[in-house]
């Protein structure tokens, strides 16, 4: 969907409202999105309503006609999301099967190696300074703030609670 806003940004960037449409739909999605993770047990689950989060961040980037930003967001979130969704594998398959994170932890002395790479992949996620979610999810904050327009600040906003309960649900996915 990314992809096909970025292809087709030409025919958007002719109709402000269809913009106007992208910005809400893609932060609603972001904030929702993330609000939803917060809320469930499943490892998988939690990284798949994840990357529903970040899918909307990308959408209302390409609402405020910031095409390249959404591309460099979608590029970074595909390298830190395989990190968690292989990171992720790797515990289940060492708990034989059981993907509920309630039953997980005390995780990090068995798999030292996977709770690193899955620490690596969170906090790109949650935008750790000097990490590429950080710069990414940054940009499309910043530009959003700074677009001067009552729905780039709704999008700000929404994406800054979003970016927090990322925060959470990731800090509590490491747990």
């Amino acid at each position: 969907g990314v992809f096909l806003l970025v292809r087709c940004s030409f025919i958007f960037e002719k109709s402000n409202f269809i913009l106007f449409l992208i910005i809400i739909i893609g932060s609603c999605t972001a904030l929702f999105s993330s609000m939803v993770a917060a809320y469930q047990y499943d490892i998988k689950k939690i990284i798949a309503y994840s990357t529903c989060s970040q899918l909307g961040y990308m959408f209302f980037s390409c609402g405020l006609s910031s095409y390249d930003v959404a591309i460099f967001h979608l590029f970074n979130h595909a390298f830190f999301k395989a990190l968690l969704f292989l990171s992720a594998g790797s515990v289940i398959h060492a708990l034989f099967d059981e993907q509920d994170i309630r039953k997980m932890g005390g995780l990090r002395r068995i798999l030292p190696f996977t709770y690193i790479m899955f620490l690596i992949g969170s906090l790109s996620l949650m935008g750790f300074p000097f990490l590429t979610g950080f710069y990414s999810k940054d940009l499309i904050l910043e530009i959003s703030f700074a677009s001067f327009s009552e729905t780039g600040h709704f999008a700000y906003w929404l994406g800054t609670v979003g970016a927090f309960f990322t925060a959470f649900y990731s800090t509590r996915l490491l747990f």
